[in-house]
């Protein structure tokens, strides 16, 4: 009987571990930020992820502001040609889907959204700062109307919408855009939404595809180290801080042959911070101006101007920082509260650094010969014409028109070669 029982156990387990083996698996992503090239590689790799699983969908739980144009064309791209459903699940409830975000949401193959949230406001900015004038700011209008029409008509969702989210930045919530056939679905959280796709049948890259999501297993996919690292360094703040560390490291350095270290952080900080400016779009011109700024703070050191090249940096700086990110998205511009210490801290450093140049440029020398002037010493004989005095730890020869005697103080007012011009002493040595 004990080994029955044992036997049925060994099946048991074994039936349990192959049904656990051979169920379907969904694999979810969670997205909560600006769509940027670290986060594109993400979802990318996912993707793929999913296709050599087997998985039998990929979840995108979505949540952004908007992003860059490249970096969402990107993701669409290989959503486009994913052998695997990609499902785009506007969530939790005061979630969105702006911007870059209503696009990627169009180009799923399924798209839902919870309650309590919206999507829209599509309309291209020039992320890269500047003015693009008229004409080409149509251009890019035309470019992206054209780009959402051809997706909806793709995924058979209503055109007119996603052209007027791109031309007139129109943005509607959820009832709203299932009503319009801009999703199609609306469920309050992921079990709910797996059991609503149950079933369906997905047109994908590689064929039809069955849903089957009802009792599937749940494979939550997270960011690694990597990626947390380059997102963070992916954010105008992180990327401002690090290009004026960059920045005071090389002119320290510069200042300081062999110091080393700060030429070390100044070049990783310069280096991180040139991928950050490439990764988020940034204008150039903004660098070029803070570059300027540091320039002219450096050049009071060495002309004097009364003040009017510290002016002048500050002005560059201040400029080139507000021109560095410009964006409607508030995650890929640069904060005021970033903006305004640094440029304090930056301004208040060269001050003190310039007060030191000038206060050392004044000051007495105190090595060299010159260095001796008006020291106090004591007079090692009579001293009329000739005699010998006791100064700075040496013994000179000395001359003076005054009778000096022995042991009296006296005071350096000259050198004629290695004989000093003395005086008596009634003051206190300097």
């Amino acid at each position: 009987m004990k080994y029955f029982i044992f036997f049925v156990t060994v099946l048991f387990v074994l039936l349990a571990k192959c049904t656990i083996l051979y169920a379907a698996t969904v694999n979810v992503i969670r997205i909560e930020d600006a769509i940027t090239p670290v986060i594109a590689e993400f979802v990318i790799k996912n993707i793929e992820q999913a296709e050599r699983e087997a998985a039998s969908c990929l979840i995108l739980e979505l949540d952004t502001p908007g992003g860059l144009d490249l970096a969402m064309r990107n993701i669409i791209k290989h959503i486009m040609a994913s052998e695997v459903p990609v499902i785009v699940y506007v969530a939790p409830a005061g979630a969105r889907a702006a911007s870059a975000g209503a696009i990627i949401t169009l180009a799923s193959h399924i798209a839902a959204m919870a309650p309590g949230t919206n999507i829209g406001a599509a309309h291209p900015v020039n992320l890269g700062g500047g003015d693009m004038g008229k004409e080409m700011a149509a251009k890019v209008e035309n470019d992206a109307a054209a780009y959402v029409e051809s997706i909806a008509i793709k995924r058979g969702r209503n055109k007119e919408w996603a052209i007027k989210a791109v031309r007139e930045s129109v943005s509607i919530s959820e009832t709203e855009a299932l009503k319009l056939k801009v999703i199609d679905i609306i469920s309050p959280d992921l079990p709910s939404l797996l059991n609503a796709i149950d079933g369906r049948e997905i047109e994908t890259a590689s064929g039809k595809r069955k849903l089957e999501t009802k009792e599937a297993v749940i494979r939550y996919r997270t960011m690694g180290v990597r990626e947390n690292i380059l997102q963070t360094l992916a954010n105008p703040n992180i990327a401002y801080i690090l290009l004026l560390i960059g920045l005071a490291g090389l002119y320290f350095e510069l200042s300081n042959p062999g110091a080393i270290f700060p030429g070390v952080l100044g070049g990783i900080s310069l280096i991180l911070a040139f991928y950050s400016l490439q990764s988020l779009s940034a204008n150039y011109a903004g660098v070029l101006l803070i570059l300027l700024g540091i320039l002219l703070f450096i050049l009071e050191i060495k002309i004097v101007s009364y003040g009017l090249l510290s002016i002048g940096g500050i002005i560059a700086i201040t400029l080139g920082s507000l021109m560095l990110f410009q964006s409607d998205i508030p995650s890929l511009r640069l904060s005021w509260s970033v903006i305004i210490p640094s440029v304090i801290f930056i301004w208040l450093f060269f001050v003190v650094i310039i007060g030191l140049v000038v206060k050392a440029q004044r000051r007495q020398p105190t090595t060299g010969i010159e260095g001796i002037l008006n020291m106090v010493g004591e007079a090692c004989t009579d001293i009329h014409d000739t005699g010998k005095v006791f100064v700075n730890g040496e013994y000179w020869n000395a001359r003076s028109d005054t009778f000096i005697h022995k042991g009296e103080k006296i005071r350096v007012r000259g050198i004629e070669g290695l004989t000093l011009s003395v005086v008596k002493a009634y003051g206190k040595s300097s």
